[in-house]
């Protein structure tokens, strides 16, 4: 999942209607999906035969392990986590890995392995400097090794956990399923598919045919794809079965259809839009539960009610259990934030410490 900003409700559209107009004219004729015939909400998570809601791995166990290693995956499933979170970038010879963004400078020791490589480029809008997974081989990425990205938290494993592929993270959840007799899903994010299709890398068909290597490209498959790019999510539904997340933020729109207003999108109407195409919603905390103005917990805004209505799953992000991201409004007691979104009908919960989830949810 991408930077998260500061997570404050905007007021939606009365209506929405542009949210329709604006999808047609940013991702002409792949929207034939929109002739697609919709499907009844999923009230269980038939794949994994999980309780509600299931506990997704934001990252792995990133808070207590390097974010997208395959030590945080595994800690994160010997915790008791539904699902592990992979976001994928493209290698420059196109193989795709999981790091949270395609700069790599904050999170690996590429600064000190590969000085000459750092360059300038613009991605989603921003000028930003430094280390691109583009612009290295995964040969070389292999020579990389992970760190902490948070100062706020415990360093003592940065320097030693590899930067995993996409495969070798399928082969984790498949083998550490069969080792626990339960399923262990994998839900992935596809990072600045845009960018990585203008540049030949493009995302979607290598995640596809990945998931078609290890027999996952089902529906009934332990996965979700998720993506805050509506066209990313468009290429993807003619191709699989597995079921689709749009991304939801709290503010600004989608970074490949500005156009279209996260605020628009939340919208009964548009909500029933995103049901053309995707299964599921996953959405900013505070779109659900947020401060009031005597700042306790104000009442539950009607996003779960209105998407649940119009069939869509409801996944929300991100419960950090660490003192810098504890919310002032359950007074630091996490387990109590995490049953009131419980309590909300949010049907998954992306979070840093998964372990934590299990404890407050499945006692």
């Amino acid at each position: 999942m991408r930077h998260e900003p500061a997570q404050t409700l905007a007021v939606p559209s009365a209506t929405g209607e542009n949210f329709g107009m604006s999808l047609l004219r940013s991702a002409g004729a792949a929207l034939a999906v929109l002739a697609l015939p919709l499907q009844p909400a999923r009230k269980i998570d038939a794949p994994t035969r999980g309780a509600l809601p299931i506990v997704i791995a934001h990252r792995g166990a990133s808070g207590d392990r390097p974010e997208h290693t395959l030590e945080s995956y595994a800690l994160a499933v010997s915790v008791g986590a539904d699902y592990i979170e992979p976001d994928l970038v493209s290698t420059k010879d196109g193989v795709l890995i999981a790091r949270h963004e395609n700069e790599i400078g904050g999170t690996t020791d590429v600064a000190t392995k590969f000085a000459d490589r750092r360059r300038t480029q613009v991605i989603d809008g921003d000028t930003i400097t430094g280390w691109w997974t583009e612009d290295l081989t995964l040969a070389e990425l292999k020579t990389l090794r992970a760190n902490e990205r948070l100062e706020s938290r415990g360093h003592s494993y940065d320097g030693q956990f590899e930067v995993p592929t996409f495969d070798e993270v399928l082969a984790l959840a498949q083998r550490l399923g069969r080792e626990r007799g339960r399923p262990v899903g994998v839900y992935p994010e596809t990072k600045h598919a845009a960018h990585f299709r203008q540049v030949g890398l493009p995302l979607e068909e290598k995640l596809v045919a990945a998931l078609q290597r290890v027999g996952w490209n089902r529906r009934t498959a332990p996965v979700f794809i998720q993506s805050f790019e509506i066209s990313s999510l468009l290429r993807l539904r003619p191709m699989t079965r597995v079921r689709l997340i749009q991304l939801v933020n709290a503010t600004m729109a989608p970074p490949d259809s500005a156009e279209i207003p996260f605020a628009e999108m939340r919208t009964p109407a548009g909500l029933r839009r995103v049901r053309r195409y995707a299964d599921g919603i996953g959405a900013a905390k505070a779109l659900i539960l947020d401060t009031g103005a005597d700042g306790q917990v104000a009442p539950a805004s009607r996003l779960v009610r209105d998407a649940h209505a119009a069939g869509l799953l409801v996944h929300i992000w991100t419960i950090r259990s660490d003192a810098p991201f504890l919310p002032a409004m359950w007074q630091g007691d996490q387990a109590a934030e995490l049953r009131a979104f419980r309590d909300a009908g949010v049907d998954g919960i992306f979070t840093d410490f998964p372990g934590n989830a299990v404890d407050a949810l499945r006692p």
